[in-house]
């Protein structure tokens, strides 16, 4: 197996032409940034998540709704053939899943990954703004009526739930989420 070093940086090079296909605005190696230095400018950051956030949105096409097992089997079947352990594997997999966000998160790193993928939810107006925009351009394919209504329920979905992140080291993001993302969801009234 690969020494962890050599394991990152292996990561980031065969994951970089995914996350530069034509059609991403956000899912982008730009956003895998974000996340890992969400993460790492909190002290949480492990090889583990750092191999997640490169393989999580591996495979993204707006029209699919099994994005995140499909990232989890092409980037498993990567690090089996780096010959990384059965146990990292089975970690990285559970990671790259909870990004789905529809089922509530079992360990202390699926809650911080959850969490570093939505810090985007709490970061300024004009980045949010800019996110906002961008998953827009994703969905270019759906009409405008059909994303407005579509975008407002995921929206709102946010804004139901009692809370936005989980951990300590994210909370601080809630207030300006909830503000971010009830702008947001003006916007598409």
């Amino acid at each position: 197996m690969m020494q962890e070093p050599a394991l990152l940086t292996a990561a980031e090079a065969y994951a970089g032409p995914f996350y530069a296909e034509a059609g991403r605005a956000y899912h982008t190696g730009a956003h895998v940034r974000a996340l890992l230095d969400a993460l790492a400018g909190r002290g949480v950051l492990t090889p583990a998540l750092a191999l997640a956030a490169w393989g999580h949105d591996l495979i993204y096409d707006p029209r699919a709704a099994d994005n995140e097992a499909r990232s989890a089997d092409v980037f498993g079947a990567w690090l089996v053939a780096q010959g990384a352990s059965g146990g990292l594997q089975a970690e990285v997999r559970a990671l790259i899943l909870a990004t789905r966000h529809t089922v509530p998160v079992t360990t202390r790193a699926e809650a911080l990954f959850v969490d570093a993928d939505l810090s985007v939810l709490g970061a300024d107006p004009d980045t949010f703004d800019a996110y906002d925009r961008a998953i827009r351009v994703e969905y270019a394919h759906v009409p405008e009526d059909a994303y407005r209504a579509g975008r407002a329920a995921v929206l709102r979905g946010f804004l139901s739930r009692e809370r936005l992140y989980l951990t300590p080291e994210f909370a601080g993001l809630e207030p300006q989420a909830r503000v971010n993302l009830a702008r947001a969801l003006a916007r598409l009234s």
